[in-house]
């Protein structure tokens, strides 16, 4: 009798347990579920707040907004080409100069450097990324664009000015600020990122494969080309996107150095400006509806870039996924 009493009330105890776990679990996936309802729920209304108040801009000026490079506060005519035009090159030359070098420091961390220098060279990397923006602004302005114009753009001048097509994307006069010297910002900017990310996934990569392609005489420019970078495309692929990201939203660095001129030219050497740019320096001093419409029209179109750039790189994570049968 006493054993059976026992039993039952160790078969209550297990049963309270399971009610207590259960009870847990369906909390848990409640709190869950609702945090990734409300993440929607907030981009959609970012979403539907910019659609609402670019709309007057967006029916005064239809599709000619996207084509018009016209900016003019006085007349009342606005168009976006300009800003769009730079905001694509300058996060374009950005990420082709902050993705190679990215990878050769983050190659040179894991495989290359002597194990006492790793961690220093790291955590000095990633630092970079801790500075305010506004702090690479300054340091552009009054260090990096008076070299460029002093240094970098009579070479680069002088040294293509008979070849026809560069000669016209490095012309004009030496100015320092610009859409390069903007872009050469960013890559400093976008570097830490890419950097750290693709280093954190060359890391995951299994030893034994390593070993095993030393161990047939693979060299340590085969083991990278062959082994780490197929092994770990994935991540690096998010690192990239992650930069991207970053460059394309970037406001009060590129606000410093890229001369806020609302034209597009051939030269990347003549000042341009971008979204971000033009919303910060003009959000405050637009005096009409139409003007903040306009304003706000940008900050749409930003949005919907990067919206379709980040979509852009999931598809194509989904293509390799596929084919590697994940």
């Amino acid at each position: 009798m006493t054993l059976v009493l026992t039993e039952q009330r160790a078969d209550t105890r297990r049963e309270k347990v399971v009610k207590r776990f259960a009870l847990t679990d369906t909390i848990f996936a409640g709190i869950s579920r609702a945090a990734a309802i409300l993440v929607l729920v907030i981009l959609g209304g970012v979403a539907v707040s910019l659609v609402v108040g670019s709309w007057e801009a967006l029916s005064k000026f239809g599709f000619g907004f996207l084509t018009t490079e016209s900016w003019n506060p006085v007349t009342e005519n606005f168009g976006a080409l300009a800003p769009i035009y730079g905001t694509i090159v300058t996060s374009g030359i950005a990420i082709l100069i902050a993705v190679p070098i990215g990878i050769g420091i983050a190659i040179f961390l894991t495989e290359l450097c002597p194990r006492p220098l790793r961690r220093p060279i790291g955590i000095a990397i990633e630092l970079l990324a801790g500075i305010p923006s506004i702090i690479y602004g300054i340091w552009g302005l009054f260090i990096f664009a008076p070299f460029v114009q002093t240094t970098i753009q009579p070479f680069v001048i002088d040294a293509f000015k008979d070849i026809p097509v560069l000669s016209s994307l490095f012309a004009g006069p030496p100015y320092g600020i610009g859409v390069l010297t903007s872009a050469m910002i960013l890559a400093i900017m976008v570097l830490p990122f890419v950097t750290s990310i693709t280093k954190d996934v060359f890391d995951t990569v299994p030893a034994v494969l390593k070993e095993s392609a030393y161990g047939i005489g693979c060299t340590t420019w085969e083991v990278i080309g062959r082994i780490i970078i197929p092994y770990t495309r994935v991540g690096i692929m998010g690192g990239v996107m992650l930069g991207l990201g970053r460059a394309l939203g970037e406001t009060m660095a590129v606000t410093f150095v890229i001369g806020n001129a609302h034209r597009i030219s051939a030269s990347l050497f003549a000042p341009g400006t971008t979204i971000s740019a033009t919303i910060a320096n003009e959000f405050t001093e637009a005096d009409g509806d139409l003007y903040t419409s306009s304003l706000i029209s940008l900050g749409l179109i930003l949005f919907f870039i990067t919206l379709i750039i980040l979509a852009a790189a999931r598809y194509m994570l989904m293509r390799i996924g596929r084919k590697e049968g994940v």
